[in-house]
């Protein structure tokens, strides 16, 4: 039995008065009161536990808002946008001006209690993280390339440069392929808008680096005639390029909800809407949310600090075999040529002596087989007799 059954048979069975039953019963008499005034309207129903909540919070948050933070977070999400608590924050802000709105911890406890975040307990605190950051735009830009497909099934390869300061976004191009001019041509019209900038940081792909290969790519060559310092992640570690790697999700979820682009050029299209938004509307979390032209502008630019120089002839010395179609390859500037040699010395292995442009193949006897400019306009290089 509980202890209100109890004071109220005492008081309705017994015929005690409350006074006596409350003093007895170490309660107070208003609770004796209540109790048989419940019990007399509602029966033993009415001797249940009641909520303490109070009937009015005079902080909490408006209906109306709360219906203003959910129906931004669904308009953010179905376009693809970064959706998440302090973004919505900053919008807010920009929404309703001087007017104060929710701290970031509430808006995140109502989309909570709407039941649109979804725990992850598994993933590491970002206290954890170990981050570097440039101290000044342009002081270095992150590149890499990667892969989107056309609503008809063709993939094409997309060319993002980040500035690892600001997060601004300086090029954004689209390619069936990129080859190594078109890495190039990206390159100048991004420091044609930006400025050059101090370093670049790329991975170790063939139209970065021509290391592997014993050389240099164009895009090596290019920073090295203007002065700038050319840096390569260590391979098998994209977390070294990781701020443009951390853009090339966001990217992605932002396209996946458009319509499929059907061409290169309607895909350009795309990442031209989506690099003004990003730089200009986007508030960035690594940068105190604020948007990536913002920060870009606030501090002096980095320029480059190495001496540019005229770069110098590119010797080297190849050895390879006359395949089956009379021809053999020598690559220039990350550019592969095909350099006519004749049908009938199929299988012949030949020396390959360059000095830039200048070409001398040659037997391993030490027969001269062929001599040439080559043209890098031309990717088949016409066979010619000696």
């Amino acid at each position: 039995m509980s202890l209100g059954l109890l004071v109220v048979t005492a008081v309705r069975i017994e015929g005690r008065t409350k006074a006596e039953v409350a003093r007895d019963y170490g309660v107070s008499r208003r609770w004796v009161h209540e109790l048989v005034g419940r019990f007399d309207t509602e029966g033993e129903a009415g001797l249940e536990p009641r909520s303490r909540r109070p009937r009015t919070i005079p902080g909490r948050t408006p209906e109306a808002l709360e219906d203003e933070i959910v129906e931004l977070r669904k308009e953010l999400d179905d376009q693809g946008l970064d959706a998440g608590a302090h973004t919505i924050a900053v919008h807010l802000s920009r929404r309703h001006g001087e007017a104060p709105v929710p701290s970031v911890a509430t808006i995140w406890r109502i989309l909570s209690r709407r039941g649109f975040v979804t725990p992850q307990p598994q993933k590491r605190p970002r206290s954890s993280f170990v981050r570097f950051c440039a101290e000044m735009p342009n002081e270095r830009w992150q590149a890499d390339i990667t892969h989107w497909r056309l609503a008809h099934g063709t993939d094409v390869e997309i060319l993002n440069v980040v500035d690892d300061h600001s997060r601004f976004l300086v090029a954004s191009d689209a390619r069936s392929v990129f080859k190594a001019a078109d890495v190039v041509a990206s390159f100048h019209g991004a420091v044609a808008a930006h400025g050059p900038p101090a370093s670049m940081l790329t991975d170790n792909g063939a139209v970065f680096t021509a290391a592997p290969r014993g050389g240099r790519c164009a895009m090596e060559l290019e920073t090295a005639a203007l002065g700038i310092r050319y840096h390569h992640s260590s391979p098998y570690h994209p977390q070294t390029c990781g701020k443009v790697e951390r853009f090339h999700q966001t990217l992605k979820r932002w396209l996946a909800r458009q319509p499929r682009a059907t061409s290169v050029e309607e895909l350009q299209a795309q990442l031209d809407r989506f690099r003004a938004y990003y730089n200009e509307v986007r508030p960035h979390r690594a940068i105190g949310r604020r948007t990536p032209a913002v920060a870009f502008t606030a501090r002096p630019k980095a320029r480059p600090t190495l001496e540019g120089f005229v770069v110098p002839a590119h010797f080297r010395v190849r050895r390879d075999k006359v395949d089956i179609t009379g021809v053999i390859t020598l690559r220039h500037k990350s550019r592969l040529h095909h350099i006519g040699i004749g049908r009938r010395l199929i299988g012949t292995r030949v020396v390959v002596l360059v000095a830039d442009l200048d070409v001398r193949v040659l037997t391993e006897d030490g027969e001269l087989l062929r001599e040439l400019t080559l043209d890098p306009r031309r990717d088949y290089q016409p066979h010619g007799r000696v």
